[in-house]
């Protein structure tokens, strides 16, 4: 049967998106899915590990977020502007893709100013959306003291439906422990709920990690605008995965253990990279890969991921690895039992 948007729609009450994390990483509430059977248990995510065995494998997204959000003013008018950077387009000239807010009041020519000194300007030189610019930077100094001071002046780039401002809080607990390579805009969101004590506890117990990077703009939350599940184009995000990686799930599926995906990004990126014989290749290079039911996984057994809005894609992919009929009875179940949803939310395990 043909899956339509309007099949992935459930109601969500807006007081169940998350505002602020689980006071401690591992505590979030974790609803563990059992797709043999249909049987869905309460947990807590530091439970994870009792599903886990020496030889099982975790593949981890180890994308960092950068403060991707800045506020600048407008030469002569002086309005102020959220500038949010999207993706780095040439680091000589330092022009970059962003989206401006208000966009009405930006065009070509416009210089924004982002500090009282005025050591740090954009240009505008190109409109490529509705709200998309292309900006070019003007800072005197090294590549080195331009991202610095990107890093001083920008703040966390909550998701949107976060309506409070970003905290001391959020520079800590929107970011993996183990984010290392800088390029998000959005955290890979399963992840958050990994503390050090639980992955140690997990090492112990011999689960192997093999690590990826995928970049996450913010094409991962556009809307699906359309009913046609094939017309709707996903954007681009870069993928790394090492040959190393590689090899630790391929010994994993060889060897009948558990592969275990960390979030939609981590399954996004391992099936844009399949080999004939259902193994997994390294890759470097970018994905626009949309997965929707029905689709036929190749690498990954089971996965963790966050509580998905209404018709967004991220829920779509759920319904295809779960089955949509037990995925959209576990988001109801998740409705009356309170779990929180989106970036700060609670967690599903799927087995």
């Amino acid at each position: 049967m043909k899956m339509k948007t309007s099949d992935f729609d459930f109601k969500l009450p807006p007081e169940l998106l998350a505002e602020r994390p689980s006071e401690q990483r591992d505590e979030a509430r974790l609803m563990v899915i059992h797709r043999d059977t249909g049987k869905i248990e309460h947990r807590l995510f530091k439970d994870l590990i009792d599903y886990f065995d020496e030889g099982d494998v975790m593949i981890r997204n180890n994308t960092k977020v950068f403060p991707a959000r800045l506020m600048g003013n407008k030469e002569k008018t002086g309005a102020q502007i959220e500038v949010f950077l999207l993706r780095e387009l040439d680091p000589e000239t330092r022009l970059w893709d962003v989206l401006v807010d208000p966009a009405r009041k930006i065009r070509i020519g416009n210089k924004l100013f982002f500090d009282d000194d005025d050591t740090l300007v954009a240009e505008v030189v190109d409109n490529t959306t509705s709200r998309g610019r292309t900006l070019r930077f003007l800072f005197d100094g090294s590549y080195e003291e331009f991202r610095s001071k990107l890093k001083e002046i920008g703040e966390t780039p909550l998701p949107k439906y976060i309506k409070r401002e970003a905290d001391s809080e959020d520079i800590e607990r929107y970011q993996t422990i183990y984010a290392k390579e800088e390029g998000a805009v959005a955290a890979p969101t399963a992840g958050l709920h990994f503390s050090k004590h639980l992955l140690k506890r997990l090492e112990i117990k011999g689960v192997d990690f093999a690590e990826l990077t995928l970049h996450i703009g913010l094409g991962t939350f556009m809307p699906v605008e359309v009913e046609d599940l094939s017309k709707h184009k996903m954007e681009s995000e870069q993928v790394i995965i090492p040959q190393e990686s590689a090899d630790i799930v391929n010994r994993a599926i060889d060897n009948k253990r558990k592969v275990c995906a960390i979030g939609t990004t981590s399954m996004r990126s391992i099936e844009s990279s399949v080999s004939a014989d259902g193994h997994l290749n390294p890759f470097n290079g970018w994905t626009n890969k949309f997965i929707y039911p029905p689709y036929d996984f190749s690498i990954a057994n089971c996965m963790i991921t966050n509580f998905h809005t209404p018709k967004s894609t991220l829920l779509m992919m759920i319904s295809a690895f779960a089955g949509h009929e037990i995925t959209m009875k576990a988001y109801e179940e998740a409705v009356k039992e309170g779990y929180k949803f989106y970036s700060y939310g609670d967690a599903m395990l799927i087995l």
